[in-house]
């Protein structure tokens, strides 16, 4: 047990879940957010103010802090906040840190995308701590914004054509991350995480019909549909530029990999997306 453990990113998809895993351990563990009053963390978890922009708030998380999970700023302008979360962990005395990062990191064919997070892992390389750098692949989670297409009986929308992925539960992701926040032997390592087998969007809907018993329609969008179908989301117009070469490499079949590194770390096999559905079924409007 390590003295005390910092979760940036606490109320997201993987932070809230290693801060859930990490409590359930009995470990001491401090929970970095933008609004401690309204998050739900569990009995005995600390929540704190602050976000990675704001390099004062995170300095004050880390006072006392052993080890920290750290959640960067995702975007094309936050290079300098990923690397400063690594240099407030060190000038805290933090002594082993994990970093999530992004499956592609690094690779110039995914474009601006791929670059958004080299500059963070590159601190962590050189910080002189124990570290260790996780890069998942595409987020089970992800398939989420389909619910209100789905509960409208209107076609799931597809913007990476027949390009598939290899989809990782972020309850993997989050445990990985637990076992390298707490085991010295993951020092020094990336793990790039996926599930067990490479899907399409086309194949996901296949699954999710079958779990949920009805249709599950899919409507392949064209370059400008999908920029407008972004734009709805709420993306700039900066990130949806960036994010167009990044699914122009998934549609080419560039982000088809498989690894075993969930196994390697966890001792079992990557949950599969099917197993993902039959536990969040009602999140599509199924009981």
């Amino acid at each position: 047990m390590v003295t005390m453990i910092l979760v940036t990113g606490a109320t997201g998809t993987i932070g809230s879940e290693v801060v859930r895993q990490l409590a359930a351990r009995g470990e001491k563990v401090r929970a970095l957010t933008r609004d401690p009053e309204r998050a739900d963390v569990p009995s005995g978890v600390e929540a704190v103010r602050g976000h990675p922009a704001d390099r004062a708030s995170v300095e004050a998380a880390l006072t006392g802090a052993e080890a920290a999970f750290l959640v960067g700023v995702f975007g094309p302008d936050d290079a300098e906040h990923d690397r400063g979360l690594v240099e407030a962990a060190r000038a805290a005395g933090v002594r082993r840190i994990v970093k999530l990062s992004g499956i592609g990191t690094g690779e110039p064919a995914v474009g601006p995308v791929g670059t958004w997070h080299v500059a963070g892992e590159q601190a962590v390389r050189d910080s002189g701590l124990e570290w260790t750098i996780l890069r998942p692949s595409a987020f089970a989670t992800n398939t989420l914004g389909w619910a209100a297409s789905l509960r409208a009986g209107s076609p799931i929308p597809n913007t990476s054509g027949d390009g598939g992925q290899g989809v990782v539960d972020p309850r993997d992701v989050s445990e990985v991350a637990v076992a390298a926040l707490l085991d010295p032997a993951h020092a020094g390592r990336t793990y790039t995480l996926t599930g067990p087998e490479v899907l399409t969007v086309p194949a996901q809907a296949a699954v999710l019909a079958e779990i949920l018993g009805r249709p599950v329609p899919v409507r392949d969008l064209s370059s400008a549909e999908a920029r407008e179908y972004l734009l709805g989301l709420g993306f700039s117009d900066t990130f949806i530029d960036a994010s167009e070469i990044s699914r122009a490499f998934v549609r080419n079949g560039g982000n088809e990999v498989v690894t075993d590194d969930v196994r390697e770390v966890l001792g079992r096999p990557a949950r599969t997306y099917r197993e993902w559905v039959v536990d969040h079924r009602a999140a599509f409007g199924e009981g």
